[in-house]
């Protein structure tokens, strides 16, 4: 089991160019990877994603990418002269319209914004990839430790729960046949005290006993929930994502407990039924980290 929480560092050099990577996940229901890198790089933003996604499966993967070193901020000024000519004429049009007598100063125009311009000296492709692959191979390598020791804690709390859960759904198998039993003893007394002179007829005594007997049953609900317990126990096991289908899973098994509630007619079966609602409900919030 893998928990969508993580975060890893990677780094490497080549050519005297170091690449960092980091990456931090958190929990989404499908994955998305956003990828921020420095605008040289910008070529592999694809092949990152294809990297990250062959690796993590589920979760909001932020990437980030920086580059830095001797040929990395090797920056070269670069004249721009169709920009400086145009500032040139805008000045010499001033100078002439106005009759003004003086010179263009170099520092003037030299300070013009785009006049000159700073570029980053082109890079060899094929070594960027490598280096930049190593650096996300080792942040995504720590990435998946620490989800992967999240997720072992996970489980253990997850395990934990569904034994709670199925301590007490036998509390409420056993609490069921008493319920009808009690309801029978009322019914009885209740009879007794209104009809002490009237004779009741024993056929629909026992009809009105078997309708509540029916109505209270769970026999059914009882068999698909500890189905449902067993799968689940299943996927903890499973490798890959696995979290949708515990997702999955839990709804069912909160909908069993629902109808459970539904044909309650006790306060401690009332009780029983609240608290497997509390626990599958604290599962689910586990269930919602789970890649």
């Amino acid at each position: 089991m893998h928990s969508m929480t993580g975060y890893g560092k990677g780094r490497s050099v080549t050519d005297s160019v170091r690449y960092t990577a980091e990456i931090k996940t958190v929990n989404h229901r499908y994955i998305d990877v956003s990828v921020k890198l420095p605008r040289a790089l910008m070529f592999l933003e694809n092949e990152i994603k294809s990297w990250v996604t062959s690796v993590l499966h589920r979760g909001k993967v932020d990437v980030y990418i920086s580059r830095d070193g001797d040929a990395a901020e090797a920056l070269q000024p670069q004249l721009n002269l169709g920009v400086a000519q145009a500032y040139v004429e805008v000045y010499q049009e001033l100078i002439e319209r106005f009759g003004l007598a003086q010179d263009i100063p170099i520092s003037m125009l030299a300070t013009q914004r785009d006049v000159i311009v700073l570029n980053e000296p082109e890079i060899d492709a094929s070594n960027a990839r490598e280096g930049l692959k190593h650096a996300v191979t080792e942040a995504l390598v720590a990435t998946v430790q620490m989800r992967l020791t999240e997720g072992k804690s996970m489980e253990e709390d997850i395990v934990a729960r569904l034994q709670t859960l199925e301590d007490l759904l036998h509390a409420v198998e056993l609490r069921t046949p008493q319920v009808v039993e009690e309801w029978q003893q009322k019914l009885h007394k209740r009879l007794d005290t209104l009809l002490q002179e009237a004779e009741v007829e024993p056929q629909r005594l026992a009809q009105e006993i078997a309708i509540f007997a029916d109505r209270c049953d769970i026999s059914e609900e009882v068999v698909r929930f500890n189905s449902h317990i067993a799968q689940l126990r299943a996927l903890l096991t499973h490798p890959g994502a696995i979290g949708r289908q515990m997702d999955f899973l839990l709804q069912e098994l909160n909908r069993e407990a629902n109808t459970m509630g539904s044909k309650s007619n006790d306060a401690e079966l009332t009780r029983n039924v609240v608290a497997l609602k509390a626990e599958l409900e604290k599962i689910r919030e586990q269930v919602q980290n789970i890649e």
